[in-house]
């Protein structure tokens, strides 16, 4: 964990960060969150660090620095950065055929109308590249939250990437490569199953399992001891409870015990949504992004690699109000871009957001985030686990808080 510094030698009030605390106790106390913290730094150094509540309340467990907590989609931009790595060697190229490597995919059809055995479809138009997969426009959807036939299809077919003990990666892509695309790709953003797909294909380029590859490519060298697909000896202890919402309090969805789904034996590799990793460890990611790719002598990418990460990659330079489909809480959309595994701030004033343009952030479904902003040197993590992340304006308020406290 990094240490925490004076909060005045970098910058920032120590008095105005402190109202993030009672924030986070009104959140637990009222009954809305088991247990969450928050970690701000700026320019390399630790600013603020503060935990509230419980990991595990029925073992009273308090949330600690080193909790574990299942982070879903803050997956994604881990592994887009490992597929990253693989293109800086020359593996493939962004405007590459997905087929290329995933051969599944090479007579995929698209979706035009009606369902079941009256579904009609078309031929893609422009084949599903690795950048549309990379920014959630390549055509596919989440079953679960998708309300059209092709979501049907999906879980009818029982296309669950979520379903990490009994299947594996490979074997769920090729059952989805059956299913029609939902849209033409490159022609609308929807929120998808496209970074589970990408980690598939990380594994064909690397001709590994994409556990190892990231491990080799993006924990060892910065130091993430802690993350990983499957729970590692001695995390049990620290892994927090998961929570739905209900009814303005909580319902008990996973206790943290060897029945979890992370502690079990992991057989698919979630690239969309399958680390448990703790504050620590992100923040050694986070950090890794705003330095332009390394941590100390530790590189992971290159500087140019990390700017092209961060640019907004939706045609047009849309923002997602333009090309997207409403259906998730991991960010707004006006204003908002998207780059290969980010959001992308574009107009501040349009999100109506006291952020910088660049910003570069991304959520998970148990209401974790985190955001990195190039301009003021500043990276944010916040943990909890309470389903789904739509439930409380968390990240928003967040946002405030932490911007209320710069003083230069």
């Amino acid at each position: 964990m990094f240490k925490q510094v004076e909060a005045e030698s970098i910058g920032m009030s120590s008095k105005r960060l402190r109202r993030i605390s009672p924030w986070m106790q009104e959140y637990v106390e009222s009954g809305k969150l088991p247990g969450c913290l928050t970690a701000v730094m700026r320019k390399g150094e630790l600013a603020f660090l503060d935990c509230h509540g419980m990991a595990d309340p029925e073992s009273g467990q308090p949330t600690q620095d080193d909790t574990v907590f299942r982070i879903y989609s803050m997956t994604k931009p881990i592994v887009t950065a490992a597929a990253m790595t693989l293109f800086e060697e020359g593996r493939f190229q962004l405007d590459d055929p997905v087929s290329r490597f995933l051969p599944e995919f090479a007579d995929t059809p698209v979706w035009v109308t009606g369902d079941g055995d009256n579904m009609q479809t078309e031929p893609v138009a422009d084949s599903m590249k690795v950048w549309h997969l990379m920014t959630h426009t390549a055509g596919l959807v989440y079953g679960a939250r998708n309300d059209s036939p092709v979501g049907a299809m999906c879980r009818n077919n029982g296309i669950d990437f979520s379903r990490r003990n009994d299947r594996t990666l490979a074997d769920t892509v090729r059952a989805l490569a059956e299913i029609p695309l939902r849209w033409q790709p490159g022609t609308r953003w929807e929120y998808s199953v496209a970074t589970d797909v990408l980690g598939r294909l990380v594994e064909v380029v690397a001709d590994d399992a994409l556990d190892n590859v990231l491990k080799q490519r993006i924990f060892d060298p910065l130091g993430m001891t802690e993350t990983g697909f499957q729970l590692q000896s001695g995390q049990l202890p620290r892994f927090a409870a998961l929570f739905n919402a209900k009814d303005g309090g909580l319902e008990l969805n996973e206790r943290p015990d060897e029945n979890a789904t992370h502690a079990r034996d992991v057989t698919l590799f979630s690239g969309g949504g399958g680390l448990v990793s703790t504050v620590g460890d992100y923040l050694r990611f986070a950090e890794a992004i705003r330095r332009k790719g390394a941590i100390g002598d530790a590189r992971i990418l290159g500087r140019r690699t990390v700017e092209l990460m961060t640019m907004n990659h939706l045609p047009g330079n849309s923002d997602l109000a333009g090309m997207g489909t409403p259906v998730h809480s991991e960010t707004s959309y006006e204003g908002i871009g998207f780059g290969l595994g980010f959001s992308v701030v574009l107009d501040p004033a349009t999100a109506k957001a006291a952020c910088s343009i660049g910003e570069h952030a991304w959520g998970g479904a148990a209401s974790t985030a985190f955001w990195i902003d190039p301009v003021e040197d500043i990276s944010v993590v916040f943990m909890t686990q309470v389903l789904p992340s739509s439930t409380y304006p968390i990240r928003r308020e967040l946002r405030s808080l932490v911007y209320q406290a710069l003083i230069d």
